[in-house]
């Protein structure tokens, strides 16, 4: 079961977006929180460029393949 669950979350990953803006020294600014699906914990976010940042480096990590158990350590 473990290996389909891993195979899961290489292929596939989603997120529940949130978007609001708040007011800052009088000017609007947007602020966003992304939340796995079955979490309770959030992920808050400042910008959209750290949203991209934050989504860019979750895809690159679902692309490493797992070390296998014939491999040691490096």
């Amino acid at each position: 079961m473990d290996g389909d669950q891993n195979t899961r979350r290489t292929e596939y990953l989603s997120f529940l977006l949130r978007l609001w803006r708040v007011s800052v020294a009088g000017a609007p600014v947007w602020r966003v929180s992304l939340q796995r699906p079955g979490s309770a914990e959030g992920i808050s976010l400042a910008d959209l460029e750290a949203v991209v940042a934050f989504l860019r480096a979750e895809m690159e990590e679902g692309v490493k393949p797992e070390p296998s158990e014939s491999e040691g350590p490096t």
